[in-house]
């Protein structure tokens, strides 16, 4: 795993517009590869929010129905391996690294460089190709057009949402974005478009009419009736064009979810060409699992840990807070983020959420936000913030102020999402330190 961590990582050094990469390389190692992305029929998934949770739900949901299912997403909670699964499980360490020994043996012979995430991008693509999958999902990393899993010709595309976030890369407008995201579309394919905003579906009505790509929109082609509150998630009626469902239980949290599993359902039947029936729909949406998104992870007190790394899913994780749990107590936050976010627009709603307090801590990464400057910004706002030196101290200063009738939410990144899920639920990190 060593010669994989030597490679460019932009997960923890964001590039810039100019330094993102291209496809030449990924393109140029697949084809001496023996182009495993054409080796079986692939879903593409982006957006800014919701295309890890609805990747996660269309894999589960074509798996339901019988069919052996590649899934591709990023980023990892505490292992690499995560990423690569074939019917729901990781790939093992001997079958990543002869994979990854392969990349290797290419990279000395051709003198082809890739990017962490591109070398990542090709041995999801081989171990899909190595192991006979019927259909690979794939998460997009950043964007769509440039990104390193574009190299894929995809049946079906998803674009869940646009909003703003990594603009240094993507562009500073939801028009930029979005123009960036709808790269991913294809001639002849279909095209799922899950939001509603006005400027994003015209940019994707646009690209679908130059490709010839059937589009299919929410609220016209597909439509989410009801999204309500349920015990233990959602409950969602919807109609797809091929079926109807009604009163549906999706066993995540938020709303945000309810539109990830309507969307979800939608991908999967655009890749059928069929409705998937009432049967798979219940049985996969009742046992969904997301994990390290409105999580819960300990009780008593209750600790819930969600990946909210931008403005849009701050602000989705503060609609969820109110009624998704039954709390009586007090709220509190443990909070870490990453730069590249306006502080303000990722503070502010949580101010305004009614935790009595915040404890502060930088995330195990090059692009943490420090403690001193998020705690100030908190303070700004009227909150009441503590400052810590790691993860583990600042859950372990909320868990000692809390009574068991109480509520600590973990947010602001993935990476401290990690740290605090694998300290609660004794799951040992493997990445490098």
């Amino acid at each position: 795993m060593g010669w994989l961590d030597d490679h460019t990582n932009y997960e923890l050094a964001m590039p810039t517009r100019l330094g993102a990469p291209t496809l030449e390389r990924i393109t140029a190692l697949c084809r001496l590869l023996g182009d495993p992305e054409r080796a079986c029929p692939v879903i593409h998934i982006t957006g800014t929010n919701g295309k890890g949770s609805t990747t996660t739900l269309t894999s589960a949901l074509l798996r339901s129905t019988g069919l052996r299912v590649g899934t591709f997403t990023s980023p990892d909670l505490h292992a690499v391996n995560e990423r690569i699964a074939v019917n729901g499980t990781a790939i093992d360490d001997p079958s990543l690294i002869a994979v990854l020994e392969r990349l290797s043996d290419v990279e000395t012979v051709t003198g082809i460089t890739l990017t962490r995430f591109e070398l990542l991008t090709v041995a999801a693509l081989l171990h899909f190709s190595d192991e006979g999958v019927d259909v690979a999902v794939i998460e997009v990393g950043m964007g769509g057009t440039w990104d390193s899993t574009n190299v894929i010709d995809s049946d079906v595309a998803v674009l869940t949402n646009v909003d703003l976030d990594h603009t240094a890369v993507l562009g500073t407008t939801i028009g930029a974005i979005a123009s960036d995201k709808v790269g991913i579309f294809r001639p002849d394919g279909v095209a799922i478009v899950a939001t509603t905003n006005a400027i994003v579906v015209e940019i994707a009505q646009r690209k679908a009419d130059d490709l010839g790509t059937t589009l299919w929109l929410l609220g016209r082609d597909f439509e989410l009736e009801e999204n309500e509150l349920a015990m233990g998630g959602r409950a969602i009626t919807l109609r797809t064009p091929y079926d109807f469902y009604e009163e549906i239980l999706v066993s995540l949290h938020g709303i945000h979810q309810g539109v990830n599993a309507a969307t979800a359902i939608t991908a999967a039947e655009a890749f059928l060409g069929r409705a998937l029936g009432e049967a798979v729909v219940v049985a996969t949406m009742a046992t969904a699992e997301m994990p390290g998104r409105m999580e819960i992870v300990a009780r008593n007190p209750l600790i819930v840990v969600d990946g909210a790394h931008n403005p849009a899913g701050v602000r989705a994780l503060v609609a969820t807070l109110d009624g998704a749990f039954d709390v009586r107590g007090e709220r509190r936050c443990v909070l870490g983020m990453l730069t590249g976010r306006d502080l303000n627009d990722m503070v502010a709603p949580l101010v305004g959420a009614g935790f009595c307090e915040f404890h502060c801590c930088a995330p195990r990464s090059p692009r943490a936000v420090p403690v001193g400057e998020l705690s100030a910004a908190l303070r700004q706002h009227g909150a009441v913030a503590f400052e810590h030196p790691n993860a583990k101290a600042a859950l372990a200063h909320a868990r000692e102020r809390s009574t068991d009738d109480d509520l600590i939410v973990v947010t602001g990144s993935l990476y401290l999402v990690a740290e605090v899920r694998g300290e609660v639920l004794h799951v040992a990190s493997r990445h490098a330190s």
